[in-house]
């Protein structure tokens, strides 16, 4: 298969679930933005969603360079994966227009990162072994199922529905 078809392929899915999670974010009631009735709020599993779809569409980690805005751990929904003794302190809150402002900044990496990726080369993640190709399936993957779940919470919570994007 052409690699540019392959490309073209990634980068539709993406597009997709991006528009799918900046739909989310942007239908959410303030209320349910910052709500603790949840263990992981709104706000924050939409900024792991944008952090690891940016983070993950580099080549490598040694490549990722974080928003300008990112808070230390912010990324996190508990205890980091290396420290699951330590008690997890959840970051200051990000407003929906902060999200929408970083989901900006990961579609246009998307959309520079994916052209350029050597998708048989290694992951570039020490964690993740398999190639850049099942990396980007992957990082769909996460991105589709975080946004499945805000989709989900939308409806029962308040009743708004969010459409089905299939490529773009």
């Amino acid at each position: 298969m052409d690699d540019s078809l392959i490309r073209q392929s990634l980068l539709g899915q993406y597009r997709a679930g991006l528009e799918m999670l900046g739909r989310s974010v942007e239908l959410c009631p303030e209320a349910l933005w910052f709500s603790n009735e949840y263990k992981n709020r709104f706000w924050h599993v939409a900024y792991h969603a944008v952090f690891y779809t940016h983070f993950y569409v580099q080549q490598t980690e040694a490549e990722f360079k974080a928003w300008s805005r990112h808070k230390p751990n912010s990324n996190y929904l508990g205890p980091q994966p290396w420290a699951k003794d330590e008690p997890f302190q959840l970051p200051e809150p990000y407003s929906k227009q902060d999200v929408q402002e970083y989901l900006s900044l990961g579609r246009a990496e998307v959309e520079q990162k994916v052209p350029v990726t050597r998708l048989e080369e290694g992951s570039g993640f020490s964690w993740l072994p398999f190639t850049k190709l099942e990396t980007h399936i992957y990082n769909i993957r996460h991105l589709q199922h975080h946004t499945g779940q805000l989709m989900e919470r939308l409806r029962t919570a308040a009743d708004v529905g969010v459409g089905w994007v299939g490529t773009r």
